[in-house]
């Protein structure tokens, strides 16, 4: 008796059957047991790692150009902001190298008619110059 083209013969469908029925008893086994101790060490290292690479990753770009940095952080989903101690790490990525009766770093600007620069260092040792920030909106 020959199965036509296309058919299985009954014995090999029931070894395909019980080889695919092993499987899936030894893959419910596995996930039925209970973690190990060193699966849960290894879970938390894992863990660990992520979330310390996370932190890099975010004290790296706090410390770039504010258009580098919205740009990364407008991608960051709510539950990540979240997840790191966004006021401690900004205040120390932006606190910069100036103390208390040092002079301001040299800058320039833009006068309000964009037509010509400013630069801070002009106004040395001519008249007092009060550099206020903030935002005014």
């Amino acid at each position: 008796m020959h199965a036509r083209p296309g058919t299985h013969h009954p014995h090999v469908v029931q070894k395909h059957y019980s080889k695919l029925r092993e499987n899936s008893c030894t893959i419910s086994k596995l996930l039925m047991r209970k973690p190990s101790k060193r699966f849960w060490s290894i879970l938390i290292v894992a863990v660990v790692c992520c979330y310390a690479g996370f932190l890099v990753f975010v004290g790296w770009a706090m410390r770039q150009p504010p258009e580098t940095f919205g740009r990364i952080m407008s991608r960051m989903p709510m539950p990540a902001m979240l997840m790191f101690p966004f006021e401690t790490m900004w205040t120390r990525a932006r606190a910069g190298s100036v103390v208390v009766g040092d002079n301001a770093p040299d800058f320039t600007l833009p006068t309000l008619d964009h037509k010509s620069r400013v630069e801070l260092a002009s106004f040395r040792g001519k008249q007092p110059v009060v550099l206020v920030f903030g935002s005014y909106t």
